[in-house]
This record gives structure tokens, C-alpha cells and sequence, in this order.
């Protein structure tokens, strides 16, 4: 079986991703001297665009890295891409953006001024949700005890940058075991995140999610969650310090993101949460459809 068609847009060029398109001097290949953002739509629209762009902006500024393009250039970019995608895949469901930048094509060396000019690829596909079955037993997850978590002071995960050989090794680990995805802990021994998604415990009704200072991205579903979306649902929310030796008390643990929103998790390793109907993890999941289904309805400018 084929893989599924990914449209790519570099520079402004259409083309399937399977064709090749940046230079063997592109420095986000050399180096990883690059950054990214992942959007999803729900209901055909741009989910959370602003936020996602505003950690773009973040992310940029941290690495002294310029956009190629200012955010509405941008959005007409995803555009093109979008429609080339549906046009090429025959897909009328939610998609998959991922915009990727990188400092530019130069000379070898690790001077960033060999440079003057950022490039950009964008890569739509259909957007992954998670499977019924999934959703009803629920994610399994290891905890990676060959790595840790790279620290704040050598290079901030809450950058989103193209340096994801940290996560990818944790993830490996965790997979090995026959894992879905993998629970990653800092030098401290504190849980931080999986490797693509922020996570969260539920203890005596409220929800616990690690701080930034753990040593995590600032994920865009973890923070409207903690913002105004548990809350208006009536559940209590805050960030907490949690090791390993906390998950037993633990009754519930889902995975946040951008592509899946909330997952329930039925396990790390040994420990074993509840998942179901009935469950503060389900009251979230419910809670975030409502607020994409409002949000869709107030940014329909969004719309791809």
C-alpha cells in the first residue's frame, strides 16, 4: 500500500514532498538550524492560528532568526497549499499543516552570518486522529530511562526547533517496549512531557500538569485548557511538580497536542489509569470540542 500523498510548498514552489526541494547546504538540514509550528483545522478552519504564530515569533526571536514572511503572507501560502493538497488527494476532511523555517542556504560553517535569507517549507496532509479503539482503551506509555530531558540552560524545549534528537531517542525507547509514546523526566527526575505532546494527571478531581520550568514546551492546547477552557467546564487546573513515585495516587493521565487535543492514557508502565465516559479526561476532551466548534464559528476568515 502507497503511503498517503503530503503536499509540500517550498519557497512558494507546489510539489509533492516526495520530490526534493531544499539545498544540501540548507542549514536547517546541516545543523537543525531551524524552527516549526503544527496547525490542525477543526471544522475546516485554522485551529488556534495566532497562538501558534505568536510561538513561531517566540521561537525565532530566541534563535536570532527572521521570518521569511509576515503572518497573512503566510496564511495565503497554507492556502495554496491546502487547496493543492485537496486538489491532488481528493481529502475533504480536517488537515495537517506544518510550517517549517530555517535560516537559509550558505556556505559551510557555523557562522550564522553566511546566510542573508530564510527559507520556508509547508507540508499539508490529512490530520491523524486518534482511532475509536484508542480513544476507548486508551494510549500505554513508558517512562525513557536511557535520556533525560536536555535542560532550559543547553537548549530550551520550549523553543520549537528543528533539534528533536532528544525526543526522538526517548521515543524509541518507549516504542521498543511496545509503548504508544514515552513519558520524559528531567535531570531532577520530574516528569516533563511525552516527545510530541504535553501531558496531565488527574488527582482527587483536579487537573495537574507539569510547569514550564520542568522543561517543556509551552503546548497551545495545554495553555487554553489552563486559561479558560477547564475552568468554564468546572474543573480545576493548575501545574505541579510529579515524579514517577506520584503516578499510583494518580486516578486519570492524558496526552495534550495540537493534532489529537486530549488523549486518554490507560497506563505507564505498570500504573494503571481509568479511561471512559465518565471520567475528568472526557469532560476535558468534551469541553475543548465545544470551544473548537465556537472558535470555528468566530474565525471563519480562517478557513482553508
Amino acid at each position: 500500500m502507497s503511503d498517503p500523498f503530503i503536499q509540500a510548498n517550498t519557497n512558494g514552489h507546489l510539489h509533492s514532498a516526495r520530490e526534493p526541494s531544499i539545498a544540501p547546504l540548507n542549514r536547517g538540514f546541516l545543523y537543525g538550524d531551524a524552527i516549526y509550528e503544527v496547525w490542525r483545522t477543526y471544522h475546516g478552519i485554522i485551529f488556534a492560528w495566532e497562538e501558534h504564530w505568536l510561538r513561531l515569533q517566540r521561537s525565532a526571536e530566541a534563535l536570532s532568526m527572521r521570518l521569511p514572511m509576515g503572518a497573512e503572507q503566510m496564511l495565503e501560502e497554507i492556502r495554496r497549499t491546502v487547496n493543492a493538497f485537496r486538489a491532488s488527494s481528493a481529502h475533504r476532511g480536517e488537515v495537517y499543516i506544518r510550517l517549517q523555517i530555517s535560516r537559509g542556504t550558505g556556505p559551510i560553517g557555523l557562522d550564522t552570518a553566511l546566510v542573508d535569507r530564510p527559507e520556508f517549507v509547508l507540508l499539508v496532509q490529512a490530520n491523524a486522529d486518534l482511532s475509536e479503539e484508542k480513544l476507548r482503551r486508551g494510549l500505554r506509555l513508558s517512562v525513557a530511562t536511557r535520556f533525560r530531558r536536555n535542560p532550559s540552560e543547553c537548549l530550551s524545549p520550549a523553543w520549537k526547533t528543528g533539534n528533536y534528537l532528544n525526543n526522538l531517542l526517548c521515543f524509541r525507547e518507549a516504542k521498543s517496549r511496545g509503548a504508544d509514546e514515552v513519558i520524559i523526566l528531567n535531570l531532577a527526575g520530574e516528569v516533563t512531557e511525552a516527545a510530541v505532546c504535553n501531558v496531565a494527571f488527574v488527582e482527587n478531581g483536579t487537573v495537574l500538569t507539569p510547569p514550564i520550568s520542568a522543561g517543556i514546551l509551552a503546548g497551545v492546547t495545554r495553555g487554553l485548557l489552563m486559561e479558560t477552557i477547564a475552568a468554564d467546564a468546572g474543573i480545576a487546573m493548575r501545574e505541579a511538580a510529579i515524579r514517577p513515585a506520584d503516578f499510583r495516587r494518580m486516578e486519570e493521565c492524558c496526552l495534550l497536542s495540537t493534532t489529537k487535543d486530549i488523549a486518554p492514557v490507560s497506563a505507564i508502565d505498570d500504573v494503571e489509569f481509568t479511561v471512559g465516559p465518565d471520567t475528568i479526561s472526557s469532560r476535558l476532551k468534551a469541553a475543548f470540542a465545544k470551544y473548537a466548534l465556537d472558535y470555528a464559528a468566530r474565525y471563519s476568515s480562517q478557513q482553508v
